[in-house]
């Protein structure tokens, strides 16, 4: 058996063997995982597909579900309101029993979930950058002057806009391949997109710029996957934690108490990113006005045994730099019904 650290999780995993959960099924004769049903969160679910098949020796079955998210492609996130765009109908099928586990990008899942469900585990996290796809190019400081970029993220807009007040922003929504064809084909100059969606469909040959954290924080939980499950699926939790990886779990923990205590969401622009050295975790964290007049940055250091308790000391300092009064400002408006969609068209 692997060693554990102070997490509780293998810092270093061998490919998955049968293990006690194979023989404690409960009289299952398949797993089904929920899933969304792009290319990439096919992928993803294929991906923890072959683990459990591993582990268990079961069949697994993906069942694609159509969420809100995956319906309205013509109306910018931030316009669409409400939590849960690309998990809420997946979780309605998990808790009622019709799925055993529910595959999500850990970005698109809110801070707080459906009672009784809980995110059991997460496979190695992949690049957590964001990265430009360009036909000619272009980097983030080689964009020419009012440059269309592609972006739907309200954080990209707020920190795009800080470093190239500049670039015009274009919102686009659609399949990954489709939004990088955009900017190949010339219709944009650019689109900023996560590089490890990018990366896992094998087309990091694409990319033409990576855009560094020191530029650009990434959102919280960038480039991990997370497994939902019922909390009281024992079955499911033993299969799940020999897929989890200790160090994404700590990073993630400590970014989702920044938007959790925050509240942030598609309507916000809030970035956090961590990651760990040894014993040691730094964590980068951002709140922009989305005009990306006014940014709050900072980063932290700490023990990387205490995630939450480092992401609540971000938070903190965030606030006594005045993230408080951005994210007073967005929300303002909001309730004021000037309309996000006129915010990022400023």
């Amino acid at each position: 058996m692997a060693d554990r650290d102070a997490r509780g999780m293998s810092r270093e995993r061998s490919e998955p063997t049968r293990s006690r959960a194979s023989l404690a099924a409960g009289g299952r004769r398949e797993i089904v995982i929920g899933s969304r049903g792009s290319k990439l969160a096919l992928w993803q679910s294929n991906y923890v597909k072959d683990q459990v098949e591993a582990i268990t020796g079961l069949p697994v079955e993906i069942r694609v579900i159509k969420t809100t998210g995956d319906k309205v492609l013509d109306v910018p996130l931030a316009k669409v309101g409400g939590k849960g765009l690309f998990t809420k109908e997946i979780e309605v099928e998990l808790a009622a029993g019709r799925v055993d586990l529910a595959v999500h990008s850990m970005k698109d899942v809110p801070t707080e979930l459906p009672e009784g469900l809980v995110i059991v585990a997460m496979p190695p996290r992949v690049d957590p950058r964001d990265a430009i796809v360009s036909g000619k190019g272009y980097s983030l400081d080689s964009l020419p002057h009012g440059a269309k970029v592609g972006t739907s993220s309200l954080r990209r807009i707020a920190q795009l806009r800080h470093l190239r007040p500049d670039a015009c922003v274009v919102d686009v929504r659609g399949n990954l391949d489709t939004r990088m064809r955009k900017a190949e084909e010339g219709e944009l100059d650019a689109v900023i997109l996560a590089a490890a969606g990018i990366t896992r469909m094998g087309w990091a040959d694409r990319i033409t710029h990576y855009i560094e954290p020191e530029q650009m924080v990434s959102a919280v939980g960038q480039g991990a996957i997370g497994i939902e499950i019922r909390e009281d699926d024992a079955f499911m939790a033993d299969v799940c934690a020999q897929i989890a990886d200790a160090d994404t779990m700590a990073c993630v923990a400590a970014e989702r108490v920044v938007m959790r205590t925050l509240e942030g969401g598609c309507q916000v622009p809030i970035g956090a990113r961590a990651n760990i050295d040894g014993e040691r975790m730094r964590i980068d964290a951002v709140v922009g006005s989305i005009d990306g007049t006014t940014i709050v940055r900072h980063s932290l250091d700490g023990s990387a045994f205490d995630p939450e308790g480092l992401g609540a000391a971000m938070v903190e300092r965030l606030l006594e730099l005045g993230a408080g009064d951005v994210l007073a400002d967005i929300r303002a408006a909001a309730e004021a019904d000037v309309g996000v969609d006129r915010l990022i068209e400023t």
